[in-house]
């Protein structure tokens, strides 16, 4: 493996956003068949204590992941049988449940059948994917007035097998989309705290960047994501692997490359691809609003600019922003237009009504002379 390839696998370790996965419940315990037998006490009866109850296996939202890199490394979750249960009506312990972590985002489908189980989309949600099995009885629950020495019991439930898949989507706001090196690295690495690679050739983004921006008073989470080329539905570049990223989006910045023939071509291969998405998962990345703006508008002159202008209105794009991240030029009215887009897309807060004090009733507890 050569440097390069080196370095791409480690790219794509630090970020994982699929997985497969098998778990299993634990199995409950078996009832016991037990008579007393103690000195002094003839025909002590039955006295056989019940199984104890296996492990569930619960999958948990948790906000200190963001990939699904553990899963590489550990595919299989087991939870603990129940323990069976003993003489002198002593039950069997029960078995604690298994809290597997996944990020906040996570959807777990049925691999079997791709039916979607859950999608934990906000801290602290769980999802009991295999109950653990419930605990055997033991023969003290037989005794009848007819039958005063049963040796009947009952075993513990089964456990539970399942296999799942995991698909990762990330909570963001903002989705950056772009062809390769059409500057989007660099502007996130500017309006934000991300670090993302940056250099002058195509595909330098190979996994997802975040950021968090904040502008009038909105705080918003930009998802830098790898460029699209035409044919990326068919498996060219990178295909769609990161576009399922972009559909929590409230709203998309396509950013184009001045600096590239025709623009406006562009932005039309940018569309078709989200189009080509939403038919093929039946998405709609598509329907999501977007804001155009022309990167790297400091490298060309002021006639060869207002020209891409108007190549791309006449393609029915009313608002278009010119901007140099470098150059930092022209960033506050993009990130305006962002914010607004946010803040209009996310819930009204509901303000809690006032709590008001109901009247005391005045009793008079004097005796009438």
């Amino acid at each position: 493996m050569d440097d390069s390839s080196k370095m791409r696998y480690a790219d794509a370790m630090k970020f994982l956003d699929e997985a497969k996965i098998y778990i299993k419940s634990g199995k409950g315990g078996n009832g016991c068949v037990s008579f007393r037998r103690e000195r002094n006490i003839p025909k002590g009866g039955p006295d056989g204590g019940d199984g104890g109850r296996g492990g569930s296996v619960i999958l948990k939202a948790v906000g200190n992941l963001n990939t699904l890199i553990d899963f590489r490394f550990q595919q299989h979750y087991k939870a603990k049988s129940g323990q069976p249960g003993m003489g002198s009506q002593m039950h069997g312990a029960g078995s604690d449940d298994l809290i597997v972590p996944v990020p906040i985002g996570t959807e777990i489908f049925d691999y079997e059948t791709e039916e979607l189980l859950a999608d934990l989309s906000e801290e602290g949600q769980t999802l009991l994917v295999a109950e653990g099995g419930h605990g055997g009885q033991g023969n003290i629950h037989f005794k009848t007035s007819t039958n005063r020495a049963p040796r009947k019991f009952t075993y513990g439930g089964e456990a539970i097998e399942r296999t799942l898949f995991l698909r990762l989507k990330l909570l963001a706001d903002v989705g950056l989309l772009g062809l390769p090196n059409a500057g989007k690295s660099t502007f996130i690495s500017t309006v934000s705290n991300a670090k993302p690679k940056v250099a002058d050739y195509p595909f330098t983004t190979l996994v997802p960047a975040l950021g968090m921006v904040r502008h009038d008073d909105v705080d918003m989470v930009m998802a830098d994501l790898p460029g699209l080329i035409a044919g990326a539905s068919a498996g060219k570049g990178l295909g769609h692997e990161f576009l399922k990223h972009v559909s929590r989006c409230s709203v998309l910045l396509h950013l184009i490359d001045v600096t590239q023939p025709e623009p406006e071509t562009s932005y039309q291969t940018l569309r078709e691809e989200l189009a080509a998405y939403d038919e093929d998962f039946g998405s709609k990345t598509a329907e999501l609003p977007e804001i155009v703006a022309l990167s790297k508008c400091d490298s060309i002159s002021e006639d060869d600019l207002a020209e891409v202008v108007n190549k791309l209105k006449n393609i029915d794009i009313t608002e278009i922003y010119t901007i140099s991240s470098a150059a930092q030029q022209g960033l506050k009215p993009v990130l305006t237009a962002l914010a607004n887009e946010v803040r209009n897309a996310r819930p009204e807060p509901v303000e809690p009504e006032p709590e008001t004090e109901e009247p005391l009733d005045i009793v008079d507890n004097l005796d009438e002379e």
